[in-house]
């Protein structure tokens, strides 16, 4: 245990919970703004240095993005959480095992995933109605990434490795560092060297490649214990099913998502370059402003797979209103900095004084702040079911949300323009809300920790 100590792990099975949640949250939300860095130095950049045309490519890609660095994302983050299981069961044979059977079934994934790209993504471009004079650039710049999605992947697992174990400090560091890489590669690929839109994309991909080579790094000479030896890749099949449930579940969850989200941005596009402009700066706010609920659903995500690894159901449930309590007070602080502050930051991204522009994003903000109350408690609930092991309710309630979206594209984003955009997923969340909620207090080992507190009193 004092190894674990030395290395920034912080004790999620005993001690305060909410307290050690937030200190195990801290480095995860720092890391998460850096990476959404990456995504907001590339839109300032490309919008303040190529200028607003390639600010429109950067953001017709968005959901496409989404679509592959989400699928390798929540792949890792699957695996982290059985990888979570085993280390709160206290069994370092089967959490090495878990994290040999990540890697195969990871890179299978990430060559089909790359073959896909070159074979569809043109193609996915033009269905989404992507306008004919940014097309080119959108294309060099969403090639990059769907090429080199094995990079995105190898890094988000192996920080999802640390923090399964509790260590969430180390990954930041790393992550820091490239970080501040990108951000000069961003400057150098576009400016100095005239790549473009895809000198972006390379920069992101390069800065996120170094992290993914040093956490590598650290792993097997610092973390030990969790570096599987070549005995034991070959892992049990009960494990490898586990594995692929768990991590193909989530990865289909976040790919429905953004099916979703990918006919909704055929609505935005076919609405102008002002709106997709205006849109993509606005998008790049709300996700750095969706940082620390999403950081406090990983917390919650590991916490809840450790002591459910511990049979501790008790903390469990005194985790999940602590974790509702976090989002209405972070829900309260974002809605007054978003109603306070949105043109400036809206022109901060996008590099824009268009009157139009403005006006479209921060009318985006207004409305979507008071939500992230919602949204919080949504994704917690989430990531409470998978850390217990559920695999199809969560998913379900991506199918709520990607069927919502496409109803929004084809009967309400053409009568009402963009005000139906502004109001589409404010309105799905609640209804999804609801459904995780009702599949949460229904789960077997919720019911059963809840009978057995109950009796104990």
């Amino acid at each position: 245990m004092s190894e674990k100590k030395a290395l920034g792990s912080v004790d999620l099975l005993h001690g305060p919970i909410l307290k050690n949640m937030i200190i195990f949250m801290i480095p995860i939300f720092i890391s998460n703004c850096f990476q959404q860095l990456y995504n907001a130095v590339d839109t300032a950049l490309v919008g303040h240095v190529l200028g607003e045309s390639s600010l429109a490519a950067v953001g017709a890609t968005a959901s496409i993005f989404e679509l592959l660095v989400g699928f390798s994302m929540s792949l890792g983050a699957g695996f982290s959480i059985v990888i979570s299981r085993a280390f709160g069961e206290g069994n370092t044979k089967k959490m090495r095992q878990a994290v040999a059977g990540s890697i195969e079934i990871g890179i299978f994934t990430c060559i089909v995933l790359t073959i896909l790209s070159g074979v569809a993504l043109k193609p996915l471009l033009l269905l989404i109605d992507t306008p004919a004079e940014i097309l080119d650039q959108a294309y060099s710049y969403i090639s990059v990434i769907g090429y080199f999605v094995f990079v995105m992947f190898a890094y988000n697992l192996c920080s999802g490795i640390l923090r399964s174990i509790g260590n969430s400090v180390m990954p930041l560091v790393f992550l820091v560092f490239s970080s501040l890489l990108n951000i000069f590669l961003d400057y150098a690929f576009m400016k100095w060297l005239g790549m473009g839109v895809a000198g972006a994309a390379i920069a992101t991909v390069a800065a996120q490649g170094i992290s993914a080579v040093l956490c590598i790094i650290y792993m097997i000479t610092k973390v030990k214990e969790v570096v599987p030896t070549l005995d034991e890749f070959k892992v049990d099949g009960a494990l490898m099913k586990d594995l692929a449930g768990q991590g193909y579940a989530m990865a289909i969850m976040g790919s429905i998502v953004s099916v979703g989200s990918i006919i909704l941005q055929s609505g935005i596009n076919g609405l102008g370059t002002k709106i997709i402009a205006g849109h993509v700066a606005a998008r790049k706010v709300y996700a750095l402003m969706n940082l620390p609920f999403m950081s406090m659903g990983l917390a919650v995500s590991t916490f809840i797979g450790q002591n459910k690894g511990s049979n501790q159901g008790k903390r469990i449930l005194v985790a999940m209103k602590d974790a509702y309590l976090f989002d209405v007070v972070f829900a309260i602080v974002c809605t007054i900095i978003l109603w306070t502050t949105a043109p400036s930051l809206i022109h901060l991204i996008s590099g824009s004084n268009d009157p139009t522009i403005l006006s479209n994003g921060s009318r985006f903000l207004y409305v979507v702040g008071p939500f992230y109350a919602i949204l919080g408690m949504l994704m917690q609930t989430r990531f409470a079911l998978q850390g217990l092991g559920s695999k199809i309710l969560p998913l379900f309630s991506s199918v709520i949300e990607c069927v919502g979206k496409i109803l929004f594209t084809i009967f309400l984003i053409p009568v009402f323009q963009y005000e139906a955009v502004i109001w589409c997923e404010p309105i799905i969340w609640c209804l999804m809300l609801v459904e995780l909620l009702i599949s949460f207090h229904n789960n077997a080992y919720v019911k059963q920790v809840k009978l057995e507190m109950k009796q104990a009193n």
